[in-house]
């Protein structure tokens, strides 16, 4: 087994790394005072005039699955972006991940990616022009309209969202929130999933249109924290809509195939925040590295109690571990599909979270007091990361479908026990093991 880099690979990595490097890392305090001046749902100059040079460099659209040669009878090869396989951009993603606001700058940040890709992948060349032209162009920000406030909606099925046909115009009445991306003034498009048949099969009731979001009846009830939070610009609104009105030519694919739609969507949105995650992590192991080695506590360096070297190298070799999973499922989605990797899919979105989650907690802890204030950056990079055990859906849905891939493998295996050894009797809680 290989594991050395391509040249393309490397190539597209280290000038994502050089960017990055020149461009966003030096401008970080300008960011900042930019970000905490005045209204917070605003343009930041700053991320603006970068976005110029790495779309001048050649550094953009990245995540733009590379095309197949299967093209819809209407579409052309003017909507594709750099075409980088998965596995590729996972290398450039997690670059990105090391700075917060550096992905918009190569206008590779959700929910724009995975909206971006749902049009290219099923929209017609009307939607295309007027939606994913301006979204690639880095114009416009768009949203994604798919949790509800009064329904579990890790089961989508339940989404109560309805979306009726009346001549030529659906007109759509719910409630959505977590609804990323709301808040920025630039935010002209939401893809909104909800149900246009309640009489039809579980995986067939759910539909999803284009809402452009100046159409009357769209509220913004309020904008949602983060563990205090508010994610400004980007934020998560909660939103209401009341009798509005879209063109029936808004749906996307058709009719009942909202689902379908979704599951295309989140497989590469999974993974994208998975490849982020490990560049999150990989500052915060040099944060806690560089604090300890800093700071003398007990008449020697922090780093020297055994405790720390523990918590260190345990770092180091989870952030390797994931990465090596993250680059396994991204692969194996460029060479098999996404549905192939669902597995890899799985198991890296629920672990990759879980993993910057304790080694941001551990850099918090090194840092003592400074390390729950906003000083060091890590409060806000906890705070982020853990949304994402439930973003893309919660661990506990991909540890369901990963268990249950785990069962099926073993489907006719039965408790087989001595007739001779009745054994104690077994609750229903019990797991019978054979002999």
């Amino acid at each position: 087994m290989d594991f050395t880099l391509s040249e393309r690979e490397t190539y597209f990595r280290d000038r994502v790394k050089a960017f990055i490097d020149a461009e966003v890392t030096p401008r970080q305090d300008e960011y900042h005072r930019q970000h905490h001046e005045g209204d917070p749902w605003k343009v930041i100059p700053v991320v603006e005039e970068v976005k110029e040079r790495a779309r001048a460099a050649g550094l953009w659209n990245f995540f733009m699955p590379p095309h197949s040669g299967q093209h819809h009878v209407d579409d052309t090869f003017e909507f594709e972006g750099t075409q980088l396989t998965n596995l590729e951009y996972a290398l450039c993603a997690e670059e990105m991940g090391k700075i917060g606001w550096a992905s918009e700058v190569f206008n590779c940040s959700a929910p724009d990616t995975g909206n971006m890709e749902v049009l290219h992948r099923y929209g017609t060349r009307e939607q295309k022009e007027r939606w994913l032209r301006p979204l690639m162009n880095g114009e416009i920000r768009s949203v994604f309209l798919m949790t509800e406030p009064a329904v579990a909606s890790s089961d989508a099925t339940n989404i109560e969202t309805r979306i009726v046909r009346d001549g030529d115009h659906y007109v759509i009445n719910g409630r959505k929130w977590w609804s990323s991306g709301v808040g920025d003034p630039r935010c002209k498009v939401g893809i909104l999933m909800g149900k246009t048949n309640f009489e039809a099969s579980r995986h067939q009731q759910q539909s999803q249109v284009l809402v452009p979001m100046d159409t009357p009846g769209i509220k913004i009830e309020r904008m949602l924290s983060v563990y205090g939070y508010n994610h400004a610009p980007h934020g998560h609104g909660e939103v209401s809509f009341t009798d509005v009105r879209v063109p029936v030519e808004n749906v996307i694919l058709g009719e009942g195939r909202g689902f379908e739609i979704a599951q295309g969507r989140l497989g590469p949105g999974r993974i994208h925040h998975c490849m982020r995650t490990i560049g999150a992590a990989e500052v915060g192991l040099e944060k806690m590295a560089k604090r300890l080695l800093s700071r003398v506590a007990f008449g020697k360096r922090i780093s020297d109690h055994s405790v720390w070297e523990q918590r260190v190298a345990q770092a180091r070799i989870e952030i390797e571990m994931t990465r090596l999973l993250c680059l396994k499922a991204a692969q194996t989605m460029d060479v098999a599909g996404n549905k192939a990797a669902s597995q890899e899919i799985a198991m890296i979105k629920v672990f990759a979270p879980n993993m910057a989650l304790r080694i941001l907690d551990d850099a918090v802890q090194a840092h003592g007091g400074a390390g729950v204030a906003e000083d060091f950056g890590l409060a806000h990079a906890w705070a982020s990361q853990r949304t994402l055990r439930l973003a893309d859906g919660p661990d506990e849905v991909h540890a369901r479908a990963i268990a249950r891939n785990e069962f099926g493998k073993y489907g006719d295996w039965k408790v087989d026990r001595p007739s001779n050894d009745r054994g104690p009797e077994v609750s229903s809680g019990d797991i019978g093991v054979s002999r």
